[in-house]
């Protein structure tokens, strides 16, 4: 798909997450307020954080989609790890809130009514998130954002408080009312994680992290494959955004026409645009043998040397 279509399905997606998160907010906290269900509340209240980051990904994550301009030369690709961040940590700060709430349930217990209505309301919370999450995966298979992700991670961690509320609420049913706040303690770690993961992933996309050994080793592989190429050195592969920028030392016939290795240049970089996770490759040629390559330790030349 094009810039404009991601856009739109981008914006799509982002609202989903929205209006779910709406809804469930108000039909749990409705519920929860008319029965005295604090594992409700606290489940409602918790996805009101989680509608300020859709909401927050709805209105800065579109950017990412816009072309260079002449304040952002080279696009607007790191926006979108910008807003997974923030996106993990309200996921983290989210878990740790839970935890404290549970802890407190353990503490103080104060279950609410046995009511089949603080049930249904579960339900449609699980059913309205995993509808929501089904839906930015699907349109995320084609476009591939870091921040839609976090939001489909979010969702799934969405289902996982509710069933939490619900095994504590089913608890109060059956008289063990002390299942609630140990379900959410679980549960908290695991959102807890969730949280931190994304986070983590996405600064290595913000700060330009280098490339792993066998991305590094793919695009070396795509530069000696060429006929005309005799070395390779000076390779440098790190993160722009979410995708890989490409600069590097090729070496050449030295004394082959001008346009011929202007052509060289142009197809080493068509085909290293074309691996999978390079967004942009540079690539300059120097003459075969002039020895800028000797204080290079994963220097490649054709003859060995």
């Amino acid at each position: 798909m094009d810039g404009d279509s991601n856009r739109r399905e981008f914006a799509r997606a982002s609202w989903a997450n929205v209006l779910g998160n709406a809804v469930k907010i108000v039909v749990e906290g409705a519920a929860g307020l008319a029965f005295g269900s604090v594992a409700l509340i606290a489940d409602a209240a918790h996805s009101i954080a989680d509608l300020v980051a859709s909401i927050v990904v709805l209105v800065w994550g579109r950017t990412a989609f816009d072309g260079p301009d002449d304040s952002h030369p080279h696009g607007h690709e790191r926006i979108e790890p910008l807003t997974a961040v923030f996106v993990g940590a309200v996921i983290a700060l989210l878990g740790l809130l839970l935890l404290s709430e549970s802890v407190q349930g353990l503490l103080e217990p104060d279950p609410p009514e046995a009511r089949l209505l603080l049930l249904g309301a579960l339900a449609f919370a699980i059913a309205d998130m995993y509808l929501v999450y089904r839906y930015t995966e699907y349109v995320n298979a084609d476009i591939g954002s870091t921040a839609l992700s976090a939001l489909a991670v979010d969702c799934l961690n969405d289902i996982y408080t509710s069933i939490a509320a619900l095994v504590g609420v089913i608890g109060v049913f059956f008289g063990a009312p002390i299942l609630d706040p140990l379900a959410g303690a679980l549960v908290s770690v695991f959102v807890i994680s969730q949280g931190i993961s994304i986070g983590r992933e996405n600064l290595d996309y913000l700060v330009g992290a280098a490339a792993t050994p066998t991305q590094r080793a793919q695009i070396t592989d795509t530069l000696r494959a060429h006929p005309d190429v005799e070395g390779v050195h000076d390779l440098t592969v790190y993160y722009d955004g979410t995708v890989l920028e490409v600069e590097v030392h090729v070496e050449v016939d030295g004394n082959m026409p001008f346009r011929e290795a202007h052509d060289i240049e142009s197809d080493l970089v068509d085909d290293l645009r074309g691996l999978e996770d390079v967004g942009d490759a540079h690539v300059h040629l120097d003459p075969s043998g002039i020895g800028e390559w000797k204080d290079q330790p994963d220097r490649w030349h054709a003859n060995g040397t």
